[in-house]
């Protein structure tokens, strides 16, 4: 089975400025457009720090070994409190970084890859 990944782009303002509403919307599917990586933009470093946080991080781990839980299983589960918790899942479904089926969790993706462009390449500066 090959793996499911989603890409997170860091994306700075001279390239495509994405207002914080456009990088919260849920990930690029790719619909129509098979084989196609799903991507989720961040403005900046610091949005995708508070958007996907340490805690957000963790959680998404463990429903992705736990699948199938409630939210407020999750909770339990994890020692946090429930409020926080389905705040977490809502934010995540969001993203299109968790899926809410019949009440239970699950991790769409297998794996999550930051990507930031430290230069872009014009057909001048390639070598």
């Amino acid at each position: 089975m090959a793996t499911k990944r989603i890409v997170i782009d860091i994306v700075d303002s001279g390239d495509q400025v994405h207002s914080l509403d456009t990088a919260v919307r849920r990930a690029d599917y790719g619909e129509g457009a098979p084989g196609r990586t799903p991507r989720l933009r961040f403005s900046s470093l610091a949005q995708l720090h508070s958007s996907l946080t340490e805690k957000r991080l963790v959680l998404l781990r463990y429903v992705a070994g736990h699948e199938g839980l409630n939210t407020r299983r999750l909770a339990i589960e994890i020692g946090r409190d429930y409020k926080n918790v389905h705040a977490d899942v809502d934010k995540l479904w969001k993203f299109g970084l968790i899926e809410k089926r019949d009440g239970a969790l699950y991790a769409p993706y297998d794996e999550l890859t930051a990507r930031y462009t430290l230069r872009r390449f014009t057909s001048s500066r390639r070598r």
